[in-house]
């Protein structure tokens, strides 16, 4: 799947990997899960054998598709766009290989002119990745990892020891507090609630306390939604106001 996304930080996606595995409590109620789930129903051929059922609602299986049919998408899209490299996946999990991944960078260099947002849950194998492949420290393209609670807050560390234009954490779902930290070199973060089915709460302390370390390291700002199973009843006001902020040192795709 590619195209236009209505994920709020992000223009569009891009997904030349499907299929994952959970890793970590942030990964429960996985909406790209879900979504796996109804392509996977619908016949779609990169989404065959991704999930299962279990208890009644769908789950990784572990299988991977490397899509080289979706490889060239960002290519074809001409207008710059902040795109989000597999919003459906993780493409430092394990079982994508090196080569696969080349070629991710190798597309990412070619169409210059999009801004690529890279996440994953397992930060050692993106360094890993970078250090054994030396792959090209692009001026496009922001490595980030994701962080739900204080117990992952060493994902962060690793991330810290990747060469990146920018680096960025995603704190979503946010499951607890996080606590105080470190954001240094951490240009940007991310943060949300869970939506959809089964969402679990998230206390705006431990938002605030995020937005008050973002404040006093530089660290640009997002505050995506407060989530719940209506997130558009809930909305993304957080002190009053919307948080927008990108790092500074990019250019927005809109401009």
């Amino acid at each position: 799947m590619a195209g236009l996304s209505d994920i709020e930080w992000t223009d569009a996606t891009w997904n030349p990997v499907s299929g994952c595995l959970m890793v970590s409590p942030g990964c429960t109620n996985c909406y790209a899960m879900r979504m796996a789930a109804r392509l996977q129903a619908m016949e779609h051929p990169a989404y065959a054998a991704v999930t299962r059922k279990s208890g009644g609602q769908p789950v990784w299986t572990g299988r991977l598709h490397l899509n080289d049919a979706a490889l060239e998408a960002p290519l074809r899209w001409r207008s710059p766009r902040r795109i989000f490299v597999n919003s459906m996946s993780d493409l430092f999990q394990d079982g994508v290989p090196g080569e696969f991944i080349q070629k991710v960078w190798d597309v990412m260099a070619l169409a210059k002119w999009h801004t690529y947002q890279v996440l994953t849950k397992r930060p050692e194998n993106m360094l890993a990745l970078v250090e054994d492949r030396r792959l090209a420290t692009l001026p496009n393209v922001w490595l980030g990892t994701s962080v739900e609670s204080a117990d992952y807050v060493d994902r962060i560390k690793v991330l810290r020891r990747i060469p990146a234009a920018i680096r960025f954490v995603s704190f979503e779902p946010l499951l607890g507090p996080i606590g105080r930290i470190s954001l240094r070199d951490i240009d940007w973060a991310i943060v949300g609630g869970e939506s959809g089915p089964s969402a679990r709460p998230m206390d705006a302390r431990w938002v605030t306390q995020i937005q008050s370390m973002c404040d006093g390291s530089g660290t640009a700002f997002f505050f995506k939604q407060w989530g719940g199973t209506n997130k558009k009843k809930t909305g993304r006001l957080l002190q009053g106001r919307t948080w927008d902020e990108y790092p500074e040192t990019s250019l927005s795709a809109a401009e």
